[in-house]
């Protein structure tokens, strides 16, 4: 399920960036700059979902949902704030849109008959194999 362009700009209107100092090495630049992007969507106050949308995504992302219900994605692998703003931004929908697709429930089925005779002439053969790496009886 794509989401559409409309869609789209009705979530990046809900959705809330904050910037902060990224963690972990880059020398002088790191300690300086606030690089590292965090996104926060609150679900539940959603105007762009149905209710049954957002208990889909809420059951699909718990995971990624802090105590407030708010969805919360950190980007700091990019050098800047806007490259790691685009990639959070890309990772957000990419997660929307694979929690909103239903799956199939899987049926139940019974291996067919051909299944079943190639698996039991496979365990004879391995008990052939393991019988002629005995030592001989003497």
């Amino acid at each position: 399920m794509n989401l559409s362009e409309i869609r789209k700009a009705k979530l990046i209107s809900e959705v809330k960036y904050a910037a902060t100092r990224s963690s972990g090495p880059g020398g002088q630049n790191v300690n300086k700059v606030n690089t590292k992007v965090e996104l926060r969507f609150n679900i539940s106050n959603s105007i762009v979902f149905s209710s049954e949308e957002k208990e889909r995504l809420i059951n699909k992302l718990k995971n990624r949902i802090n105590a407030e219900g708010e969805l919360v994605l950190t980007a700091q692998s990019g050098r800047s704030q806007l490259a790691n703003k685009e990639f959070v931004t890309e990772l957000f929908f990419k997660l929307i849109e694979k929690s909103l697709v239903i799956t199939k429930p899987r049926k139940k089925t019974n291996p067919t008959i051909s299944s079943r005779l190639k698996r039991l002439e496979t365990k004879k053969i391995t008990g052939i194999k393991k019988q002629l790496r005995k030592p001989p009886e003497i």
